[in-house]
């Protein structure tokens, strides 16, 4: 059995870093972990392909091949995904679907032949029996969760690990928060599910044996959901496991209460861990009680932050406006609260609302859903009827990222930023890659850009005040380069 799995292309957003990754010449930020799972559930003696479309072009002559081609996509992907499918019918070939876009909306594509949904650990085996058999259905879902310590080592095997930036592991699932317009939950659940240490150990051993001495980004939704087994196995386990080895630093998400806990925070950086992604959302409170935000509540947001920083944590956030309690007033101070806090790497979007979600569900019955969500909330777009002027909110959203990502603003804030940051003392392992992106940075932003007054400054600034983040300042230079590429495309979308 020939078996080609076609992961679709993601456009150009805020997290695709294609902008930033042309100087590293990498192709694209991660793998698909979820297809690489998947490939290690199959029958071993099915031959197995996989074509990520963000980093290799897909031919007539990869889908001849195969007997049953196999699409996993997030919502942002819908575009890619519906173009290769309507391609892959038109050989005549068999489409297996899953991944959150189908989990979603399976009855928007008619082109799918069979959908394996939810987990694949549980679906997966149900649509592998019947196929043996003969006897198949085309919805294989469940209401259920599975046990992550069932989950099998990825096959990296199959993937071009070389074209990413970025390797994945996951160790939970779930979240036990219940934020209005996050559908995590209702995809996996409150109560996080964890693997065992031994098998986060092994996927990492099955990464480092590669070769890898990049970034390793904890794809969970919120990493510290069991902070009780955090504690007492998996960070002792990576601390040891990093002994005499160099490279591989640890990227995840997390609420924001990490701040709360100073023993956590110290096992992180010990293990490895250098940034962490955080859903900020909004610095007013009525917003925050509104989307349920209850983690967020109560608390010096930005201190919160800085004390991460502080902690040897870079934090990358997530912020929105559009919430019903939004005011005019919302954006200056997003804008105030975005440069105070040094959160460098700062997304902006305005609110959306997934489906399946409860913000999706009181919506509807409201009369308030209006189109089909793109799944890239810094696109300008929504798919709800907000309750201030959509014109009012579209200008006053655009105005926050021209404001935040303008060359002044955006180094000011990487200065604050490295101000206050206190860098882990980690074994880096500097590539060939990293050396051409200095001198591509020296070139593209210090000669040939308009910022380029503020790149020199910052440049000279962090040499002599804090020359062991200087690679933190040609890094952060760089990703801002990304940052106003995108917020270009979207300022012309909106005034569109």
């Amino acid at each position: 059995m020939n078996v080609l799995m076609i992961y679709p292309e993601f456009p150009d957003t805020f997290w695709s870093f294609k902008h930033a990754l042309k100087f590293i010449h990498k192709k694209a930020s991660s793998p698909p972990l979820g297809l690489a799972t998947v490939a290690a559930m199959l029958p071993s003696d099915w031959k197995i392909r996989l074509i990520d479309v963000n980093v290799s072009e897909l031919h007539n002559k990869d889908i001849c091949w195969a007997d049953l081609v196999f699409v996993s996509a997030m919502v942002v992907q819908r575009s890619s995904a519906v173009e290769i499918m309507r391609r892959c019918k038109s050989l005549g070939k068999v489409i297996i679907a899953g991944g959150p876009l189908f989990t979603s909306e399976y009855n928007l594509f008619p082109e799918v032949d069979y959908f394996v949904l939810n987990e694949a650990e549980l679906t997966l085996p149900m649509f592998l029996a019947d196929y043996k058999s003969k006897n198949l259905r085309r919805i294989y879902k469940t209401d259920q969760f599975c046990d992550l310590t069932l989950t099998p080592i990825p096959r990296w095997d199959i993937v071009e690990i070389s074209k990413y930036d970025s390797m994945s592991i996951q160790f939970s699932r779930g979240c036990p928060y219940n934020c209005e317009f996050c559908n995590v939950t209702a995809l996996l659940g409150h109560k996080p599910r964890v693997k065992t240490t031994e098998q986060i150990l092994s996927e990492l051993d099955a990464i480092y044996s590669l070769g890898w001495r990049r970034n390793i980004f904890f794809v969970d939704d919120n990493f510290i959901g069991n902070k009780k087994i955090l504690k007492q196995e998996i960070l002792p386990a990576l601390i040891e496991w990093r002994k005499g080895k160099t490279g591989c630093r640890f990227i995840t998400e997390a609420s924001i209460n990490l701040a709360d806990d100073k023993e956590l925070m110290n096992m992180m950086v010990q293990a490895g861990f250098t940034s962490v992604f955080v859903g900020i959302e909004t610095p007013d409170e009525n917003s925050l009680v509104e989307c349920n935000k209850t983690q967020n509540k109560n608390r010096n947001l930005i201190e919160s932050v800085k004390t991460l920083q502080k902690e040897g944590l870079q934090v990358m956030a997530g912020f929105i406006v559009g919430f019903d309690n939004d005011t005019p007033t919302i954006f200056q101070r997003q804008i105030e609260f975005i440069q105070k806090s040094g959160i460098v790497t700062a997304m902006v979007g305005l609110l959306q609302a997934p489906y399946g979600t409860r913000l999706y569900n009181r919506l509807k019955s409201e009369g308030r859903l209006i189109e089909e969500m793109t799944g890239d909330n810094t696109d300008g777009t929504t798919n709800i009827l907000p309750v201030m002027d959509v014109s009012l909110l579209k200008k006053g959203y655009l105005h926050i990222l021209e404001q935040i990502y303008s060359p002044q603003l955006f180094y000011d804030r990487v200065k604050n930023f490295l101000s206050e940051y206190k860098p882990p003392k980690l074994k880096v392992h500097l590539q060939f890659a990293e050396i051409v992106a200095f001198f591509q940075s020296i070139i593209k932003l210090g000669i040939f850009s308009r910022e380029r007054r503020y790149y020199w400054q910052l440049f000279f600034w962090t040499l002599s005040r804090c020359p062991e983040k200087f690679h933190l300042a040609i890094t952060f230079s760089i990703y801002g380069y990304h940052f106003r590429q995108v917020n270009a495309k979207t300022s012309s979308a909106i005034h569109a």
